[in-house]
């Protein structure tokens, strides 16, 4: 007899690095920091350092270890981001991961044509409405740089379309602080005042030091703005290992988290416990075409590795999948793609974003989007494991059913089949069904889905008083601007 209490349920994941091999990437980043420091661009951010304990050489800033130690023990361990009406959507922690798009290609693969051109405004519109409309895909990201608006206030115009087309959680840029504090205006109006946007915010921003070890003048800026209102950010660091970081990998990742870190740490002095989401990207330089892959496998080592340690520090994991270095959406996208997918949720990534980037990061397709949401459900159903009980052991149903008969009518499995993932792009038919479909390939049907969204889907419309907010705020910083 099994006991009935009995129950077990493992979550599979991937262990890089040894508690030893973590200890001594730790302590290389710390003396790192010591040793060599950080370049820190404004003035009022150095002075929180050097009151703090720092010791400074002009722009330069060198931490003692035990600031960092604090400055770990100080960050929330958990954050928490909210749809746009304010109802808890994701929680950042531990192994919980979540899926989103990426950020600010220039360009796009037109839906229709197939044509890569220039991002426009309604891109960023396209992309919010699919977010909003695909179930596995939890958060959003701008996806675009819009060529049609005032090039120089592009990021308000853009949160403008995606709070407007999404009621998901956003991940958004700014290009400044000025333009930030206007998306932050207009959020505050959506979310119903500074407090409530507090309290449950719906969207982060996006920002990075710039290596090696530099904190910029914009970054430090919008940091005292954000981190000044207890507002999540994701502050991480996007190395180009043997460019602008070792080309070891071990170095690059020292060279990252000591970035990490000390951002971490000028989060924390500007306000004790200001939400901040970690690790980021150590990108791998192809030497021999002196581009970026997005695929390479020491990428994908790297971003495993740096979440092992956000995992050590019990930091929120910003992370990377469901992209290619393809130019269009074909079998190397897919492959690739998935393979992400895969390997950052067995790493335990929280924040997942760069679904559907195509070309490195340069170009947005909105076939790669739909089809990575469909492996997104295929690896969370992975990720739940196997559960073993006394039900699901089923000793009494194969006792019943016995040698040489089936389970089909079984109420056993009436009860659990739907428990298994169902594909709805991938084909499972035989070959005489495809045939007779039409002999649609996954192309076909991840780019019928596309259009059939963009032509029936309506997300829930912003209040039309907040809907007037946000356009005064986009009128009163052009006139600003000009």
């Amino acid at each position: 007899m099994i006991n009935s209490d009995f129950v077990a349920q493992v979550s599979p994941g991937i262990k890089l690095l040894s508690d030893d091999q973590k200890q001594a990437i730790h302590s290389a980043t710390l003396e790192l920091l010591r040793r060599t420091g950080v370049n820190v661009l404004v003035p009022e951010v150095r002075q929180l350092l050097k009151k703090a304990g720092c010791w400074l050489d002009g722009e330069r800033v060198r931490i003692p270890p035990h600031l960092i130690e604090w400055a770990i023990r100080s960050a929330p361990t958990r954050v928490v981001l909210c749809d746009r009406d304010g109802n808890p959507a994701m929680e950042l922690e531990g192994r919980k991961g979540y899926y989103g798009t990426g950020s600010d290609t220039p360009f796009v693969v037109d839906a229709y044509t197939g044509e890569r051109r220039r991002a426009v405004l309604a891109d960023v519109a396209n992309v919010a409405k699919l977010v909003d409309a695909l179930p596995n895909i939890s958060f959003l990201m701008c996806m675009g740089i819009a060529s049609d608006v005032t090039e120089t206030l592009s990021d308000i115009y853009h949160f403008r379309e995606m709070v407007s087309n999404t009621t998901k959680p956003i991940i958004y840029t700014a290009w400044n602080r000025v333009n930030l504090e206007a998306i932050i205006e207009m959020a505050e109006a959506v979310a119903g005042g500074a407090e409530a946007l507090q309290r449950n915010p719906f969207c982060a921003l996006y920002s990075e030091p710039i290596s090696p070890l530099t904190h910029a003048k914009e970054s430090c800026e919008k940091l005292l703005f954000l981190a000044g209102k207890g507002l999540p950010v994701v502050y991480t660091p996007a190395t180009m290992v043997g460019a602008t970081a070792p080309v070891t990998l071990a170095g690059a990742l020292v060279q990252a988290n000591a970035e990490q870190l000390s951002g971490l740490l000028i989060v924390q002095l500007i306000r004790e416990g200001a939400p901040m989401i970690g690790a980021g990207g150590i990108l791998f330089m192809d030497m021999s075409q002196s581009l970026i892959s997005y695929a390479a496998p020491e990428f994908m080592l790297e971003m495993t590795a740096f979440s092992e340690m956000c995992h050590y520090y019990q930091i929120p994991i910003f992370s990377f999948t469901g992209c290619s270095d393809s130019k269009v959406f074909d079998q190397q996208a897919a492959a690739e793609g998935a393979i992400w997918m895969m390997i950052t949720a067995l790493g335990g990534g929280n924040l997942i974003h760069d679904v559907g980037y195509l070309e490195a990061g340069i170009t947005t397709s909105y076939d790669m989007i739909v089809a990575m949401d469909e492996v997104a459900g295929l690896v969370k159903r992975f990720m739940e494991g196997i559960e073993i009980n006394e039900e699901t052991i089923a000793l009494d149903v194969i006792n019943r059913v016995g040698p040489g008969g089936h389970f089909v009518g079984e109420d056993h499995t009436y009860r659990h089949f739907r428990k298994n993932w169902a594909p709805k792009l991938f084909d499972r038919s035989s070959y005489e069904s495809w045939k007779l479909a039409g002999s649609l390939t996954m192309e076909d049907r991840t780019n019928t889905k596309v259009r059939e969204i963009f032509d029936t889907y309506h997300p829930a419309p912003l209040d039309k008083r907040i809907s007037k907010k946000l356009d005064s705020v986009i009128e009163k910083t052009e006139k600003q601007s000009n």
